[in-house]
């Protein structure tokens, strides 16, 4: 009988996993939670491996790619794991002609450049907001020591200005299954406090269920089009809206959190989707 890994990290504590889990068993397929870098897991034995949680992969982003690169039925596949675990994709889709939030790139090695209005400073690799932060236009000496504390750890940085759209309407994120919009988040600012206060609960109070607006879907569905990512089993894509458009904030395919609590039928949605590609 067919059997699918969901993995996960080591410590990781996921709301989506009970949810999936339970969608799975319903939907007839055996499942195990594994942790990505057990040696003791036989990857071989699994039909489809499903990359979840994996939430440690940014400071070892070198070892997770190796790791990824041999599983031979990985979902998402390696090459769009490799793609989406580096923000430098952001200029990808400003060459495609979609609209992202300014983005200027600060590689290991070379000065940043600052915006003269509040921004924010994160790494290339990095999950969730861990070692981000929001400046205001004049804390430039701040912001350069976070800047090199990130190259010293051999970790590039990603300079945006702060979108103001995020403290009223929120960053929109929507969620596609199987290739189809399922549902969508209203993400509130992260940002505003700092990262030891953005515990697991102030994060989840962060969150609400949203209805999707029909110009951010079809924009969402268009950045996935773009690609060639249409057809994934799960996507992420995160818009905030800036000057009426909206723009993508990041391009979530790895890891992202789905948000199962707040829809009630998006687990079974990928659980008979996983169901289809083992079968």
């Amino acid at each position: 009988m067919s059997r699918v890994a969901i993995v996960t990290c080591l410590g990781a504590n996921d709301p989506d996993n009970p949810i999936l889990l339970d969608a799975i068993a319903i939907a007839g397929v055996p499942a195990d939670v594994v942790v990505w870098d057990d040696p003791s897991v036989r990857w071989e034995r699994y039909d489809l491996v499903v990359v979840r949680s994996t939430w440690d992969y940014s400071k070892r982003r070198g070892e997770f790619l190796q790791w990824a690169k041999q599983i031979k039925h990985l979902a998402n596949p390696y090459g769009v794991v490799e793609y989406s675990t580096d923000k430098h994709y952001l200029s990808d889709l400003k060459d495609h002609g979609l609209r992202i939030v300014p983005s200027h790139f600060c590689n290991v090695g070379k000065k940043p450049r600052f915006f003269d209005h509040d921004f924010v400073v994160k790494p290339c690799v990095g999950a969730g907001s861990m070692d981000a932060a929001r400046y205001h236009a004049d804390e430039h000496d701040a912001a350069l020591t976070h800047v090199k504390a990130l190259h010293a750890a051999g970790r590039d940085a990603l300079l945006q200005p702060y979108v103001d759209s995020v403290d009223s309407l929120g960053e929109r994120a929507l969620i596609f299954i199987d290739g189809k919009y399922s549902h969508a988040l209203r993400k509130g600012p992260m940002l505003n406090v700092t990262e030891l206060e953005r515990s697991p609960l102030f994060r989840r109070d962060q969150m609400a269920a949203a209805v999707g607006e029909p110009d951010a879907i079809l924009y969402g569905e268009k950045v996935l089009n773009a690609k060639g990512f249409d057809h994934l089993l799960y996507a992420r894509v995160d818009l905030v809206m800036m000057d009426d458009h909206w723009a993508v904030m990041e391009l979530e395919l790895v890891e992202p959190s789905l948000f199962f609590a707040f829809d009630e039928g998006a687990a079974t949605r990928l659980a008979q989707a996983i169901a289809k590609r083992v079968h």
